[in-house]
């Protein structure tokens, strides 16, 4: 398994984010989706790493710096490919987007995720996040949880 940064349009990045836009839309409708299209992802305030088993981008996930009234990252389109889930690449993922934002000075990581993906809540939980209310511009939603994780 090898970490990757990605900086540049890729199509195996695409297709895993496809996958993921097909898998959300399955479970909630279009305005309680907040996803971000690559091309948003790859700017100079956003870290996209990928996760790769062989020559196969098995996973992938992004951290967005946010300098507002507060400083903070915001965990962006974490996925990783049915046939890879269980083997802890989520977990991976999440622990070198917070060895990103601890590089850059930044202490509190944020995130979004949706009431029916009981999996991704129980690992948000399990790596210390606790519920939050709604941050920077999102409004509050029956099917979305805010999570919050101080990295010291």
């Amino acid at each position: 398994m090898d970490i990757i940064n990605i900086t540049d349009h890729r199509d195996d990045v695409q297709s895993l984010l496809n996958e993921s836009d097909t898998y959300m839309q399955s479970l909630y409708p279009d305005e309680s989706n907040h996803m971000v299209s690559l091309s948003n992802l790859l700017n100079e305030h956003t870290n996209l790493i990928g996760v790769m088993i062989g020559d196969e981008l098995a996973g992938i996930g992004a951290v967005k710096h946010i300098k507002a009234d507060e400083t903070y990252g915001e965990i962006k389109r974490v996925f990783v490919l049915e046939k890879h889930r269980g083997k802890g690449l989520s977990k991976v993922i999440m622990q070198r987007l917070h060895q990103r934002l601890l590089e850059a000075g930044i202490v509190t990581a944020k995130l979004e995720t949706g009431v029916y993906q009981p999996e991704a809540i129980g690992l948000y939980r399990a790596l210390g996040y606790i519920k939050c209310g709604p941050f920077g511009d999102y409004q509050t939603d029956p099917l979305s949880v805010f999570m919050v994780k101080k990295l010291v």
